[in-house]
């Protein structure tokens, strides 16, 4: 009777999560259909990027020079590149850096963001004015300038190209954060938590920070196709992930203008991944506001 009820009291819980996640998912899917089909996308996305090593027809990484400049066929499906190498490969395997890049750089950038967000509204007076012009000066450059910058600085890299792409992201974070925070510095569970002596720190990260996962969650959606466009664009520029590890950026630079005529497939496959990568990070996140903004959520 004991072990009926352990395994009862231990699987129902789970059974009931499964359930709401499943309900919460059809009615998204029903209420929100672009953002579904942007969902979806990026699903594909990231098994495309777990099971690269399974799928992918060739190695992205073996030249074959007598395969140069293969078009579209049944051997090759997105044809073959200056090295003889496999495109629709090395579009699957650029999955894995997009999408790794891309993730860790927006997961830094906005829990740092969040963080400093939060921590400027709940100290306020002389600390907030200091932060929020600091951040104001690294917001007067646009992403790709300031991304440039500090790549310029630290090196090209798939480390170094994260970090150039994070910190473009912590003063957007911040500021969108703040001013959901100031809202909860007056709140009374706030008051009570400093009338029971709490630290500050643990304050921010116990009582303040669970507050704000609305806009962090619609901020990290957003920031991840962002940065996907910053890092093909870095790569693009050679400041990003160097050969011969596949990314769509440096397959665009691969198909530079002498191969426009010859072997347009070489551009215009790896530019239909990036643009198919951001429009679904964009469509999902545009959703995903819309669910979680109370003014404009679907009864």
């Amino acid at each position: 009777m004991g072990q009926e009820a352990t395994i009862r009291s231990g699987t129902t819980p789970f059974i009931s999560h499964a359930h709401r996640w499943l309900a919460a998912s059809l009615r998204f899917t029903r209420q929100r259909p672009l953002g579904a089909a942007g969902a979806a996308i990026i699903i594909i996305m990231a098994l495309a990027a777990l099971l690269a090593d399974a799928i992918a027809p060739y190695d992205p990484l073996a030249t074959n020079y007598a395969a140069m400049f293969i078009p579209p066929g049944a051997d090759h499906w997105f044809g073959t590149d200056a090295f003889g190498r496999d495109v629709l490969s090395r579009i699957l395997y650029g999955s894995r850096t997009a999408l790794w890049i891309g993730f860790s750089s927006s997961l830094f950038g906005t829990t740092l963001g969040a963080i400093i967000g939060v921590a400027s509204a709940y100290y306020g007076g002389r600390i907030d004015l200091v932060i929020q012009r600091f951040m104001d000066l690294l917001l007067s450059f646009p992403l790709i300038v300031l991304a440039l910058v500090v790549v310029a600085i630290l090196g090209s890299g798939t480390t170094n190209v994260i970090l150039a792409i994070t910190v473009p992201m912590i003063p957007r974070a911040a500021l969108v954060v703040r001013s959901s925070a100031l809202s909860l510095r007056q709140t009374p569970f706030v008051d009570a938590a400093r009338a029971l002596g709490f630290s500050h720190r643990r304050i921010i990260f116990r009582h303040m920070l669970p507050n704000v996962m609305a806009p962090y969650l619609i901020m990290l959606t957003a920031f991840l196709g962002q940065a996907i466009l910053l890092e093909a664009s870095l790569s693009f520029l050679g400041l990003g992930v160097a050969e011969p590890q596949a990314t769509w950026g440096l397959m665009l630079r691969g198909a530079a203008v002498e191969f426009a005529e010859k072997a347009p497939w070489m551009a215009i496959f790896p530019g239909l991944a990036i643009s198919l990568s951001v429009f679904a990070f964009n469509l999902f996140g545009d959703s995903l506001r819309d669910a979680l903004d109370p003014k404009l959520r679907i009864s």
